[in-house]
């Protein structure tokens, strides 16, 4: 098997979460070298394999001596269950593990970025969650600066964070003189299991990665809709509709698990920056305005 249950680790300027964290999730970060110095787990849902492996993880940071505290999300009503997971093995954790319910819209403030949750349609109440990151400054023109006759140094870095300084003959230069208009930060969605949704597609719009699960291949559409999931096709459609750069395909069924690249294939055909997710895999994500395009 190349693929456990669920959870996906985000890594962002030196800071980790958790998105999911189904059974045996503490071996895979050290197995794969991911590390322990996680600073919020976010559930999607109360299905067993997005948040086994909650208790096990929690259990070895504190064995640890792990001092910092992580924060646990889940979807409304989740709160209960979530402390049983977490408090679990009797002896009190080393570390607060606050349990915290997150409502469609809510959103986690982060530096620089917010983690939104949004509507997913699965079998019981779920979540997805979209990170965000905030417009960054615009390109600093040091040509321009130095035309003006601005010095070198800390003047230019206060320019850049949108300071106006004033020069020895008393003119004034403002960022957008020498700044020009904000870039975009960038965005992610993660859907966990869900059918297909309208909600999935507004909030992906433009995203620059779509996780998306994709649990069955399109001929087991009937049994996707009855079970709360999505195909392979499906999955590739809602990213094709929100113009995404590239799309993920998760949670495949272990039906396929000899065969994993038929739903990749189907895929595919409907949106050609599709790929398939399996344990230990990495992806960056360039920012948009240094990516060439889809790969």
């Amino acid at each position: 098997m190349s693929r456990n249950v669920s959870s996906l680790a985000l890594q962002r300027e030196g800071r980790l979460v958790l998105l999911d964290c189904g059974e045996g999730t503490q071996r895979q970060m050290m197995r794969y070298g991911v590390g322990f110095a996680v600073t919020d787990i976010f559930i999607s849902h109360l299905h067993g394999d997005h948040y086994l492996g909650l208790t096990g993880l929690l259990r070895t940071m504190s064995l640890q001596g792990r001092p910092e505290p992580l924060r646990v999300w889940g979807p409304p009503g989740s709160a209960r269950t979530l402390r049983t997971a977490r408090d679990l093995g009797g002896d009190r954790l080393t570390f607060d593990a606050p349990i915290g319910e997150l409502s469609p819209g809510e959103a986690v403030e982060g530096d620089g970025y917010r983690i939104a949750a949004f509507d997913t349609d699965h079998t019981r109440a779920s979540i997805g969650f979209a990170l965000i990151e905030d417009p960054r400054p615009g390109r600093f023109d040091v040509g321009r600066a130095r035309e003006l006759g601005v010095p070198e140094g800390p003047a230019f870095g206060r320019l850049h964070r949108g300071e106006p300084i004033e020069l020895a003959d008393g003119t004034v230069v403002t960022a957008d003189d020498v700044v020009g208009p904000p870039r975009p930060g960038r965005t992610l969605v993660y859907t966990a299991d869900t059918r297909p949704t309208e909600r999935t597609v507004e909030v992906a719009e433009g995203a620059d990665l779509l996780v998306h699960e994709a649990t069955f291949e399109d001929a087991a559409a009937g049994r996707a809709m009855e079970t709360g999931h999505s195909t392979s096709v499906q999955a590739a459609r809602i990213a094709a509709r929100a113009g995404v750069r590239r799309l993920v395909l998760t949670h495949i069924s272990a039906r396929y698990a000899e065969q994993p690249g038929r739903l990749l294939e189907e895929a595919r055909a409907v949106f050609a920056a599709s790929m398939l997710a399996k344990d230990g895999w990495t992806v960056e994500i360039p920012f948009p305005d240094e990516a060439e395009g889809p790969e």
